[in-house]
C-alpha cells in the first residue's frame, strides 16, 4: 500500500485525483487532507509524516491582488517543507507547477520558485521529488473565472450569459483525467533523485474555436437534446465537461415530443451525430437498476412505457438529485461523468427504457464502478 496525501484535495484537479486514487484502494491509501491544516503545525507535521507521497496541489490562481498570489503560494511551499524538515520525513513530493513558470507574473514566478524549494530540500535530504510543468488544464468541475476559459465558456452558455473573448490566443490543453494519469504514472515511477518533467498538451486549440465547438453544445444539446459527434477525444472531453455545468434540476427530466394517431405513438428518443451503443431494457415494479458511475462515458436514460425515479449524486458529495419520468409524457435524463446513478421502476407495470451510450460495452475496460447513490 503507498500512503499518498494531496494538498488541495478538494480543489479541481485535487478531487479528480483522489477520488481516481480511491478506485484502487487495494493499492493506495489516502492520507485525509485539510486546508486548516496549514494554519496548525502539528496537524501539518503529522500528516507529512503519514505519507510515503505527498502531491502538493494547494495554490492560489488568481486574486485581484496579484502580490498575495505570489506571497500565499511560496508560504504554502515553505510550510510544506518545514514539516517534512521538522520531522524528518523524506516522502516523495511531487509539485505541480505550471507553463506559466516564464512568464513574468506572479503566479508564474511563485510555481518557479516553489519547485525550486522543492529540490533544494530533496537534495539536501537525499529525497525523491518530481516537479511537473503542466499546461492549462479544463475538465469537470472546474470553477468558472478561476480554473479555466473551458469552465467559464460552459457556465456562461449553460446560464444564458454571453461569453466575451478578450485575446483570441491559441491555447495549449490538458484534459484533467490525463493530466490525472500522469501524476498516477509519477507516483508509480520507482526512480530516485530529483527530476523535472514538462506534461505535454494533447490539444491546441483557439479561444474563438472552442468558443464556437461549446456554442454548439448550448444551441443542439441544450434546446433540441442532441449529442454532439463524440468521436474526437478532445470534443468528447469537452463535452463531458459541459454536461456538469447545467442546472440539472431543471434542465431534466428533458420532455420529448410523443406523436399520436390512430395507429399509436412514436417518439423520437435519442438524436446523435455519434456512434456508440443502444439497449432496450423492462423492469418489473419495485427493481432498481444501476447504482454505478462512469469516469469517461456519455449515457441516457429515457423512459417510455411506465413510471421511474432517477437519481443522481456526486461522487465524494451527498445531495441527491431525483427525477420522476412517466411513459405517458416520454423524456429522458443524461448521466454526467463521476455522478453515480440508478433507475427504479415506482409503478405497477413493466417500466421499458431505452438506454445510450457512446461506447460498446468492453469488459475488460468497462468504465463502470459500482457505488449505490
Amino acid at each position: 500500500m503507498i500512503r499518498i496525501g494531496i494538498t488541495g484535495q478538494n480543489g479541481f484537479i485535487g478531487y479528480h485525483l483522489f477520488q481516481t486514487l480511491a478506485l484502487k484502494s487495494e493499492k493506495y491509501q489516502l492520507v485525509p487532507f485539510e486546508k486548516s491544516f496549514f494554519e496548525d503545525d502539528r496537524k501539518l507535521c503529522a500528516f507529512v509524516s503519514g505519507c510515503d507521497v505527498i502531491v502538493h496541489l494547494a495554490a492560489m490562481n488568481r486574486h485581484n491582488d496579484p502580490t498575495l498570489i505570489y506571497q500565499t503560494n511560496i508560504a504554502l511551499v515553505k510550510k510544506l517543507i518545514s514539516a517534512l524538515e521538522a520531522t524528518q520525513s523524506k516522502p516523495h513530493v511531487v509539485f505541480s507547477s505550471s507553463s506559466q513558470e516564464e512568464r513574468d507574473n506572479p503566479y508564474g514566478k511563485s510555481k518557479k520558485e516553489g519547485r525550486e524549494e522543492f529540490e533544494k530540500w530533496a537534495m539536501a535530504n537525499e529525497a525523491r521529488f518530481t516537479g511537473l510543468i503542466i499546461p492549462n488544464v479544463f475538465g469537470p468541475f472546474g470553477h468558472p473565472y478561476y480554473n479555466s476559459v473551458v469552465a467559464t465558456f460552459c457556465h456562461q452558455l449553460s446560464h444564458n450569459e454571453t461569453p466575451k473573448i478578450d485575446v483570441d490566443a491559441e491555447m495549449k490543453l490538458i484534459y484533467v483525467a490525463e493530466l490525472v494519469h500522469v501524476i498516477v504514472d509519477a507516483i508509480d515511477e520507482k526512480k530516485s533523485g530529483t527530476g523535472q518533467k514538462i506534461v505535454p498538451h494533447t490539444s491546441i486549440i483557439k479561444v474563438s474555436a472552442l468558443l464556437e465547438i461549446i456554442s454548439g453544445f448550448r444551441d443542439n444539446y441544450l434546446t433540441k437534446g442532441v449529442f454532439p459527434d463524440l468521436n474526437s477525444v478532445f470534443e468528447k472531453n469537452l463535452f463531458n465537461t459541459f454536461l456538469t455545468y447545467i442546472d440539472h434540476k431543471t434542465f431534466f427530466p428533458f420532455y420529448l415530443l410523443k406523436n399520436t394517431d390512430a395507429r399509436g405513438s412514436f417518439v423520437e428518443t435519442v438524436k446523435l451525430n455519434s456512434g456508440g451503443q443502444v439497449s432496450f431494457s423492462t423492469t418489473v415494479p419495485g427493481v432498481t437498476r444501476g447504482n454505478h458511475f462512469h469516469t469517461r462515458k456519455a449515457e441516457r436514460f429515457a423512459v417510455i412505457k411506465g413510471k421511474a425515479i432517477i437519481e443522481l449524486r456526486k461522487i465524494g458529495t451527498e445531495e441527491v438529485l431525483s427525477f420522476e419520468l412517466d411513459g405517458d409524457r416520454p423524456s429522458f435524463v443524461d448521466m454526467p461523468v463521476w455522478f453515480t446513478h440508478n433507475i427504479k421502476n415506482v409503478g405497477t407495470e413493466e417500466l421499458y427504457t431505452i438506454f445510450w451510450i457512446n461506447e460498446f460495452y468492453d469488459p475488460a475496460d468497462p468504465d463502470t464502478y459500482f457505488v449505490t447513490v
